[in-house]
């Protein structure tokens, strides 16, 4: 079966944030970086990949786009980030930063051979997971990773 891929979509994932300062400093802490031109007092865009961006809004600034009231991240989950990265270790360092930047811890480490993760929550409650994958687990499947010689 083949993917169906979608050339030239973008991935905006929107996020409010108690302190905008605050969590631009955290995340470039982990090693992410902002496009100023999409950036002001009360958001900024946050380089995730090629065509993935979160953009971090104040509280206000996310009310004008949501239809909803704010949930409390700290009592309710709505959703888990995951990010890749090109290695166990850098799973490992990438969560370090984060948990001295002032993020909490999730969960230990999860070791599927193929794949380990770790996670966090972030200043604002937000929930992440950094992860490294196996190329041949990404581009085949976990079971072509079992079978690969070491």
């Amino acid at each position: 079966m083949t993917t169906p891929t979608h050339p030239g979509r973008m991935l905006f994932v929107n996020l409010p944030v108690a302190d905008l300062e605050r969590s631009k400093a955290f995340f470039a802490t982990l090693g992410f970086t902002f496009n100023p031109a999409f950036t002001d007092e009360s958001s900024t865009c946050m380089l995730v990949g090629e065509q993935a961006f979160v953009m971090l809004l104040s509280r206000e600034k996310f009310a004008e786009f949501s239809k909803l009231p704010l949930a409390d991240p700290a009592t309710h989950a709505l959703s888990l980030f995951c990010f890749s990265v090109s290695s166990r270790e850098e799973v490992d360092s990438v969560s370090a930063a984060a948990l001295e930047a002032g993020a909490r811890e999730a969960d230990g480490a999860e070791d599927y051979g193929f794949m380990y993760s770790r996670s966090f929550f972030d200043l604002d409650g937000h929930g992440w997971q950094v992860m490294w994958m196996d190329p041949a687990a990404a581009a085949q499947g976990p079971e072509a990773a079992a079978h690969a010689p070491a």
